[in-house]
């Protein structure tokens, strides 16, 4: 088998103006860095304490090394080798194991424990000589440096440390190696970083923020400049999972299959008809409506539906244990231990507030990835939008039915609207447009009555039945009836019934049955 070499063509991206970059390997920041680092330039990653910046510089050493033989020097200026070792085990990294190849040299210039003073003016002189000879001994191509700000707090005099740090900026830039630079900020939002770091690097910055959104913390990283080439603008949500930084390229995501005219049954037979044959196999569903209307029902028959057809599906809960879901399946004829027991069903139940956004997303293509499903169903999304902001919630969807339709799985979503009765917006989540088919339910009363609805809001790219029809829930599942006929403002929750001419329905019925009549010869 070949060494990778990142002077391979397939791993350095030209720009334009003739800026080249070189491939991180971190999970998404290749896409919204439109390839990479730049070659040759220091880029400052900026962040609170706590945001994954040292993370983000060590990723970038050790995927350098194990994707494309790029030995690396980590230079420390606040954490011991012997604990940065120990810290990357968590993510399965053997550092130790690339420090005997000679592949990774951690370059130790934290404080000296015994807190020394210094005497004489600083400067970096001595440092920057260990550092050019550690890169032309190990050949090395990338740095990190983590934290310049540690320098700061140990010298008084902030403009001689900026002027000195500038120099190892020059240095490293006049040696050709690609390099990362830590440095702290105060706030989320505001002074990119203390100290005026950023005067110095200014030509490549990255921000970190892990700040409160809602009532949950969420991790965004943001290009902020990559002076002289092209990269995607705006936050990015990203997780920190056992492989290391993950991020969401939500505005990258290229839907490049093409749509699937093959139909699929939702396992109702008359909800079937009403979609003019089943609905399209990889599109997104969504069935809308407040608790009690029966959405948890049609995606267990949309799940056995498949099962049946020997196919695999997962199905994401986060309002019910599985003690009730089974339960609650069981009681329509759905069996979900048999399925699960055949190996085609995985139905996994977690609290929305277990975790944050991103990482459920990134809990949902693991399994995806794992388990190879055709369907899925997320029951349901408004449990998940407790809690968040309106942009948190809407970059999840996409980031979900992205994925489900480059997978080309057939995904089943349920969402749970807060009025009980009447109109509700479905609208307002910003789901509305990301879905391809809609199926609201809702309680109506009827003649002192309550009675449930069911109506195919919406199908893109087929004709569908627009009326507005009864609903019922008996042993056998869901019992989808005729129209309310003769009844106007069903929608609202307050129907009126219309006056009918009964002379004319009467010859509407005659004529109905006359022409089902079989024909003589």
């Amino acid at each position: 088998m070949s060494q990778p070499n990142s002077n391979d063509p397939t791993n350095i991206i030209s720009q334009p103006l003739g800026v080249r970059k070189i491939r991180t390997m971190i999970e998404g920041f290749d896409e919204i860095s439109h390839g990479g680092m730049p070659i040759g330039r220091t880029t400052l990653a900026s962040g609170t304490s706590g945001t994954g910046k040292t993370l983000l510089a060590m990723q970038f050493l050790y995927n350098g090394i194990r994707d494309l033989g790029d030995p690396g020097i980590f230079v420390t200026f606040e954490e011991s080798p012997t604990d940065i070792i120990t810290n990357a085990r968590s993510f399965g990294w053997d550092l130790q194991s690339l420090i005997d190849r000679g592949k990774l040299f951690i370059l130790d210039a934290s404080p000296d424990p015994e807190g020394q003073e210094v005497v004489g003016n600083f400067d970096l002189s001595a440092l920057i000589e260990r550092i050019q000879y550690a890169i032309r001994k190990y050949k090395a191509k990338r740095v990190s440096i983590d934290s310049v700000t540690a320098v700061f707090q140990q010298y008084e005099g902030a403009s001689v440390v900026r002027r000195e740090i500038f120099r190892l900026v020059a240095r490293l830039k006049q040696i050709g190696v690609t390099s990362i630079m830590t440095t702290e900020r105060v706030e989320e939002y505001g002074q990119v970083a203390r100290f005026g770091v950023e005067e110095f690097v200014s030509d490549n910055v990255i921000i970190l923020r892990n700040a409160l959104d809602g009532e949950r913390r969420r991790r965004t990283i943001e290009i902020l400049k990559l002076r002289g080439t092209t990269h995607m603008k705006g936050e990015y949500p990203f997780t920190i999972t056992n492989d290391g930084i993950n991020i969401f390229p939500l505005g990258a995501m290229r839907l490049t299959q093409r749509s699937s005219n093959a139909r699929i049954s939702s396992g109702v037979a008359t909800l079937d008809e009403m979609c003019g044959g089943g609905f399209f196999k990889d599109s997104i569903i969504l069935a809308t409506g407040a608790t009690g209307t029966g959405k948890t029902l049609l995606v267990s028959k949309f799940v056995q539906e498949g099962c049946q057809q020997g196919e695999r599906a997962i199905i994401f809960a986060y309002e019910e244990s599985r003690a009730q879901l089974s339960r609650n399946a069981n009681s329509w004829g759905v069996n979900f231990e048999e399925m699960e027991r055949r190996g085609l069903l995985k139905l996994l139940c977690s609290y929305p507030e277990s975790a944050g956004l991103e990482d459920h997303l990134q809990i949902i293509k693991s399994e995806i990835e794992e388990f190879k499903p055709a369907r899925i169903a997320i029951d349901s999304l408004s449990a998940l939008a407790r809690g968040v902001t309106n942009n948190a919630f809407r970059q999840f969807v996409i980031g979900v039915t992205g994925y489900a339709k480059q997978e080309e799985i057939t995904g089943f979503f349920t969402n749970t609207t807060d009025q009980f009765m009447g109109s509700n917006s479905i609208t307002e989540s910003h789901i509305s447009t990301i879905t391809d088919t809609i199926i609201m339910l809702q309680y109506v009363e009827i003649r002192g009555e309550m009675s449930r609805a069911i109506n195919v809001f919406k199908m893109r790219g087929s004709w569908h039945d627009k009326g507005i029809r009864e609903y019922a829930i008996n042993s056998d599942g869901p019992e989808i009836k005729d129209s309310f006929r003769n009844y106007e403002r069903i929608i609202s929750g307050s129907p009126t019934r219309i006056a009918v001419d009964e002379k004319s329905e009467l010859s509407r019925i005659v004529r109905g049955v006359r022409d089902k009549a079989p024909k003589t010869p």
